[in-house]
């Protein structure tokens, strides 16, 4: 049975209103799904932006910390050093202080006959030469010719040996000097410097630690002595 144009057109517009109807739930479900990947994307890429600034500042945060440190060790090393050289200074100052007392020994004669003494005797031994040659202050030379005769007595007592003791009356020790004298043997190839100042410089370099412990106390940190 033939349709009529009514019913043509009818059915036209209703495959029509289909065709329209499917068009627009496709275009739906394309804009769902671009806003969903377009929220997804969008999501990734906040995330990735917050990951590099979190990153970023803990970086920063890290470099902060460490110059910090840094500028606390710095500090802290400074100080140290300071009080350092703030107690070396009191030591050298007490150094210092016993080298200009040294020059009071030389005042009482017959103490410093005695230190002449034993300095002479000692370098004998430290020589163990049969000439030998002593230079002293010029100011020192008769103490030092009365004293030689007791200190080569000992020597020869002791070791069994002779020895020549000459006084050099053509050099003497500086004037600057605060007393002792130097020994030669083998014109001049052996030299034994026995001067108040090389005593006192011996001992400090022994004495030293304990002079700082005495001033300062001991170091907690120090794990040896010796």
């Amino acid at each position: 049975m033939a349709l009529s144009d009514a019913d043509v057109q009818k059915q036209i517009k209703h495959m029509m209103a289909f065709i329209e109807q499917e068009a627009n739930e496709k275009a739906e479900e394309i804009d769902a799904k671009a806003e969903e990947e377009f929220n997804i994307e969008k999501g990734r890429l906040v995330q990735q932006q917050r990951i590099k600034i979190m990153e970023y500042y803990e970086k920063k945060e890290k470099q902060v910390e460490l110059q910090k440190k840094i500028q606390s060790s710095n500090m802290l090393n400074q100080a140290r050093l300071k009080v350092l050289k703030v107690r070396e200074d009191h030591v050298r100052g007490v150094l210092e202080e016993a080298r200009r007392r040294l020059g009071e020994v030389t005042r009482d004669s017959s103490r410093y006959s005695q230190i002449l003494q034993s300095l002479i005797t000692q370098g004998l031994f430290q020589i163990m030469e049969a000439n030998i040659t002593i230079r002293g202050r010029q100011q020192d030379a008769q103490l030092i010719q009365n004293v030689l005769p007791g200190a080569v007595e000992q020597y020869k007592r002791e070791t069994g040996k002779d020895v020549v003791v000459t006084l050099d009356t053509d050099n003497f020790l500086s004037a600057e000097s605060t007393g002792g004298i130097e020994i030669f043997a083998l014109q001049g190839r052996i030299r034994v410097v026995n001067t108040l100042e090389s005593r006192l410089e011996l001992i400090a370099q022994q004495l030293v630690p304990e002079i700082r412990k005495a001033l300062f106390g001991g170091n907690a940190s120090r794990k040896f002595t010796d």
